[in-house]
């Protein structure tokens, strides 16, 4: 049996007949940036040599966005 054939049987017992390999990648990074990692630490994960490559995988929550801009304190100059 290949690793397609455990991944398809797998699937299959948990009830996720049309997630794809691929796409836990994609989920795997976007957990990873969401949780505060950096994108090189995603990227070696993946084994990417690109971080391009990386930031296609690796989606930003909404709410990851919106932390981001409030670190920055408004109405005070820097």
């Amino acid at each position: 049996m290949n690793r397609i054939s455990y991944w398809n049987s797998a699937r299959k017992r948990a009830g996720l007949e049309d997630v794809k390999i691929h796409t836990l990648r994609h989920s795997f990074a976007s957990f990873l940036i969401n949780a505060g990692r950096s994108i090189y630490e995603v990227g070696a994960l993946l084994g990417h040599s690109q971080i391009k490559t990386t930031m296609r995988y690796a989606h930003l929550a909404e709410k990851t966005l919106k932390d981001a801009v409030n670190v920055v304190p408004l109405g005070k100059a820097a």
